[in-house]
């Protein structure tokens, strides 16, 4: 089978399309002829070698995935072969044609989801729901502001908030952006390179600011953050590429919490109860997970650029 291997961590060269041996599927394994792989920002990290998660060489990248179960190991119930799935989280990666996991890795996949919107799931939809309700304990009528809301988890932030009916404000950086972050169910969208972002935030809730802001690149707006939460706000910091400067001052005066999300320490239960919730909504169509660009598998060196590209629209995915 084809899949993409790193041999050493660098940039985005270092993705290579190899012919390898096809697995096969132990106790407790299930075989998936992957349909579509997700990419994710924290894919590019791991491949730098940046990322405090550092397989061993020469590794396939993807964690997220979707398609068709082609075989399942003893002692396996959850699925059988033939079965539509989600990936969320793999041994041997996603990035290629077939993917070996665990069990607990895959996921039933509603028929009126394509294999492209079901690559859209574990990372990202995973992350939002984690941030908003088991983290930010999200309760119906609260504010909350999605920074960075027409990327993949952004969208599946406000598409969760909405559900679970919260006032969402959403920011992205293109006309494009702010266009689908509306069509996502947000009451307001504005541009995160508007000057007079906090003041439109303070005026929408009020005086008060958001219960809960939803971060994805700390290291640019986290200290501006702070004049958008209320008091006893909290920050869920989900994405970041550096350093930032802060007057803890502004967390004092509110009392607030600044939390990361990192969803490798999920525990299994709680990644079960995350993706039940997400099933229902993708059920009722509550949730519509959005799909950006496409790339054939070879290309996942051009994915992994735009991946992290400004004005990011969607979930990018490899087509295998």
């Amino acid at each position: 089978m084809k899949a993409i291997r790193v041999h050493a961590f660098g940039d985005a060269s270092q993705l290579l399309l190899e012919e390898v041996d096809t697995p096969h599927a132990g106790e407790g394994e299930v075989l998936v002829r992957v349909m579509a792989a997700g990419v994710n920002p924290v894919d590019t990290y791991i491949r730098s070698g940046q990322h405090s998660v550092r397989p061993q060489l020469p590794y396939t990248p993807g964690a997220d995935g979707a398609g068709v179960v082609i075989q399942t190991g003893a002692n396996v119930n959850k699925v059988k072969a033939g079965d539509r799935v989600s990936i969320a989280g793999s041994k041997t990666g996603t990035y290629a044609e077939v993917a070996l996991c665990l069990e607990t890795q895959v996921y039933r996949l509603p028929d009126r989801i394509t294999f492209e919107q079901g690559a859209a799931l574990g990372v990202p939809y995973v992350t939002a729901y984690r941030a908003l309700h088991q983290l930010g304990r999200a309760t119906a009528g609260q504010w909350v502001l999605v920074h960075g809301a027409s990327g993949g988890v952004g969208t599946a932030a406000v598409q969760l908030a909405v559900a679970a009916g919260l006032n969402v404000i959403g920011t992205a950086g293109t006309d494009a952006g702010l266009a689908l972050v509306r069509q996502q169910g947000a009451l307001h969208a504005f541009n995160y390179h508007d000057p007079a972002l906090a003041q439109h935030v303070l005026q929408l809730t009020g005086s008060r600011g958001a219960d809960l802001l939803l971060e994805m690149l700390a290291n640019e707006n986290l200290a501006a953050d702070f004049g958008m939460i209320a008091p006893h706000g909290r920050i869920l910091v989900i994405g970041n590429r550096g350093t930032i400067t802060i007057n803890p001052r502004e967390i004092m005066m509110k009392e607030a919490v600044v939390m990361g999300v990192f969803l490798f320490h999920a525990t299994q239960a709680e990644k079960d109860e995350a993706h039940a919730a997400l099933y229902q909504g993708l059920e009722s169509g509550a949730l519509r997970p959005v799909v950006g660009e496409r790339f054939p598998l070879v290309d996942a060196p051009r994915a992994h650029s735009a991946v992290l590209a400004n004005g990011v629209y969607g979930k990018i995915v490899l087509i295998p």
